[in-house]
């Protein structure tokens, strides 16, 4: 069965955006430094990557208008709209759980869940996220869209692995 990683990176104070979506925020301490180091290892893992209609709209409009930044990838946005897809870009309407443990019990690398709240909130309340790969981002927000909202039930994690490197600490826990 294949894994479901939600790799992502908040603030200190547990944000993944601003109130507004933005992310120009996303750096470690010395901004000449790459900070990409544990993307780099993370990737080489993973054959899709899911992501809702606001994470995948900020990409082509914001982040990156000229290119596809995962065409290597299998891309599966989660959206009420009804879109056509084109060459990995598949656009989903549908149940995100019911879809990813579809996916889980497919042949292939793993699955990333990329973002946004929306996506992630249903995968942690329904515990279908294997690993939680969060890279803490040394910024205090104050405010903005939360990574963990109000859950229902406790969820128990192992932590498998922590780093650090120019400020960032990454955080990697594993479902119990």
């Amino acid at each position: 069965m294949r894994n479901v990683t939600l790799f992502i990176a908040m603030s200190l104070d547990g944000y993944i955006a601003k109130k507004d979506g933005s992310v120009d925020w996303l750096q470690g301490q010395e901004t000449e430094q790459d900070d990409m180091v544990s993307y780099q290892e993370f990737i080489q893992d993973v054959d899709t990557v899911i992501m809702g209609w606001n994470t995948y709209h900020q990409i082509i409009t914001e982040l990156s208008p000229e290119r596809w930044l995962y065409e290597h990838l299998e891309s599966y946005i989660f959206t009420h709209r009804k879109l056509i897809g084109k060459k990995n870009i598949h656009f989903i309407q549908g149940d995100i759980c019911e879809s990813i443990l579809h996916m889980k019990r497919q042949e292939g690398k793993d699955i990333w869940i990329c973002g946004g709240a929306d996506i992630i909130q249903p995968l942690i309340e329904q515990n279908i996220i294997d690993t939680y790969h969060i890279s803490v981002i040394p910024i205090i927000l104050g405010s903005g869209i939360p990574l963990f909202q109000g859950r229902k039930t406790i969820l128990k994690l192992k932590l498998a692995a922590s780093k650090s490197y120019n400020g960032i600490t990454d955080l990697i826990y594993k479902r119990r």
